[in-house]
């Protein structure tokens, strides 16, 4: 799908997963504002989107600097005359478990991630609210919604992120402000010397951008968290069980929630209390769904035409961009 006539800034994007973005939303018609901390390296990017016969500036600035993000957007203003997109990409890392992690370190990377991309959003927020127009991605990861060893401080900031997507995309919807999540799996330069050669291989960023542009177009969805990465999508989802009501004193209650609550021995009795075994979920019990399942279009189809199936506000993905 068409991006021509709309403006994006895709903060760090002087290199690796930024870069793809950057070009990738250009070759479909939008200008974009390419930022990085290195002007250098913003440059060369820019002046690639320039090579291929698209419209891009370089700003450096840090998604930290109040001030420089601010000078960011009036620049973006005052060439372009509006900002569309904003994608949230900036990032760092500083990985060790958490025994080990200085309150230093996890400030850090909290900063960079969600205050930064906070201070982005609040920059181009009361443009987007003017022009009655605004699509903007946070960038998340499975270690935020899921965990990893060694990432408390990178997968807190990142879980943080969706929660500021979630009330964004609430404040944000009388004016045509769509905020989504996209969580990429991809070689970058906060990979190098973590993954294999062959494993760098199959995780190029280029593969992910086209998710970005779903999050992005016209007929977008808003709310969604999306994972990409190695040509493979599907979307995550913050969801709650049937539940059941326990009561508020007095005589104890027992109930189950359709295959919740089962005890863990084989066969064993159900024991009051709710238990959520995600492994062994079967499909029509409850409302539990696997956080992630793979996409296509067949799986698609079949899961919005079972009954009962499926999770409310889910979206589904094609590679031209439609979602």
């Amino acid at each position: 799908m068409s991006l021509q006539g709309r403006i994006a800034i895709v903060t760090g994007s002087g290199g690796g997963l930024g870069r793809a973005h950057a070009l990738y939303l250009a070759s479909r018609g939008a200008k974009v504002v390419v930022n990085d901390l290195s002007l250098e390296a913003a440059a060369k990017v820019a002046a690639e989107v320039a090579a291929a016969g698209g419209d891009a500036i370089a700003v450096a600035a840090s998604v930290t600097d109040e001030a420089g993000v601010a000078a960011m957007v009036e620049r973006t203003l005052a060439e372009w005359g509006r900002v569309d997109i904003l994608v949230n990409n900036a990032g760092i890392l500083r990985d060790k478990s958490f025994a080990k992690m200085t309150m230093d370190d996890f400030r850090l990377v909290v900063d960079v991630h969600l205050i930064g991309a906070a201070i982005c959003c609040k920059a181009v927020w009361e443009p987007m609210r003017a022009q009655g127009y605004g699509r903007i991605v946070m960038t998340t990861s499975s270690s935020g919604l899921y965990g990893n060893f060694g990432q408390a401080n990178y997968g807190a900031a990142k879980m943080a992120l969706v929660g500021l997507m979630q009330t964004l995309a609430i404040e944000g919807a009388k004016h045509n402000i769509r905020v989504n999540s996209l969580a990429p799996t991809a070689a970058t330069g906060m990979t190098e010397g973590v993954l294999s050669e062959e494993s760098l291989r199959r995780l190029d960023p280029a593969l992910v951008s086209p998710g970005l542009l779903a999050l992005v177009v016209e007929d977008a969805p808003t709310r969604a968290i999306l994972c990409a990465g190695a040509g493979n999508f599907a979307a995550a989802h913050v969801t709650l069980t049937d539940g059941f009501y326990a009561g508020a004193g007095g005589r104890r209650r027992r109930a189950r929630s359709r295959g919740l609550g089962r005890g863990d021995r084989p066969g064993g009795r159900d024991r009051p209390g709710l238990r959520l075994h995600p492994g062994r979920a079967r499909a029509g019990q409850g409302r539990f769904r696997p956080p992630m399942a793979s996409w296509s279009p067949a799986a698609a189809r079949a899961q919005e035409n079972a009954p009962g199936r499926g999770v409310p506000g889910a979206f589904q993905f094609s590679l031209d961009g439609r979602a």
